[in-house]
């Protein structure tokens, strides 16, 4: 499991277009945001209230980025549905799951199945976690991790 002051893994993203992106060549700082599943109401929820803080965030020279295992031509669905301005990766071969150990047991009904974990994680300038949030409750996330964003950058909440 990844801890605060970690390095982040060296991990490649699909992007919405297929191209490949190492995670080490996008701005830094940088809120990396994993979700389970496109167009859920928590996923939804979540991925509308980056976006509502998208200009926040880039305000604070923070930059963004959700991932799932949803497809590519998923992703841009989702994308257009909410109007979304948050970019979406795509995780499909769970090596990116796996390397932030978001890549969980989970259980409903009693039936147990492996998913994702709802998860952020702030990397700092340097591409260290500065922050990681485990097991998110969707209301008000957003929002602490711009709180956090600004901490970090040494700015308070306006």
């Amino acid at each position: 499991m990844l801890n605060e002051g970690d390095p982040a893994p060296d991990v490649t993203l699909q992007m919405m277009d297929g191209s490949m992106v190492p995670l080490s060549t996008l701005q830094r700082p940088l809120v990396v945001y994993f979700y389970p599943k496109d167009d859920t109401s928590g996923c939804t929820a979540e991925a509308k209230d980056f976006s509502a803080l998208a200009a926040a965030f880039a305000a604070e020279g923070v930059a963004l980025i959700g991932i799932s295992r949803n497809s590519p031509k998923d992703h841009a669905k989702f994308t257009a549905k909410y109007e979304l301005t948050v970019p979406l990766a795509t995780d499909a071969d769970g090596s990116v799951t796996e390397a932030f150990g978001v890549w969980i047991q989970k259980s409903m009904y009693g039936r147990k199945y492996m998913g994702i974990e709802r998860a952020t994680f702030l990397l700092d300038a340097d591409g260290n976690i500065a922050k990681a949030w485990r097991k998110v409750s969707v209301p008000g996330h957003a929002a602490e991790v711009l709180d956090a964003a600004r901490a970090l950058k040494g700015n308070t909440p306006s």
